[in-house]
């Protein structure tokens, strides 16, 4: 499923980014609950919010998406 997938490849950029949910949601200007079930795979995210975890994270889009 590609939520899950999307989450699992934030939740891996992020740590390998030495990122805390909770640094990195306020960082993102996210809400930490919202970015903890993305991360799970548990939402539908719009691509507003894709773009701002990929900015985030210093990565375009397609980087993000690499792989899935």
């Amino acid at each position: 499923m590609i939520t899950k997938d999307l989450g699992g490849r934030i939740k891996t950029l992020r740590n390998k980014a030495g990122l805390s949910q909770e640094k990195f949601a306020l960082l993102i200007d996210m809400d930490r609950t919202y970015l903890a079930s993305v991360e799970a795979g548990k939402r539908n995210i719009s691509i507003y919010n894709i773009k701002k975890i990929a900015d985030g994270l210093n990565i375009s889009l397609s980087e993000l998406f690499n792989g899935l």
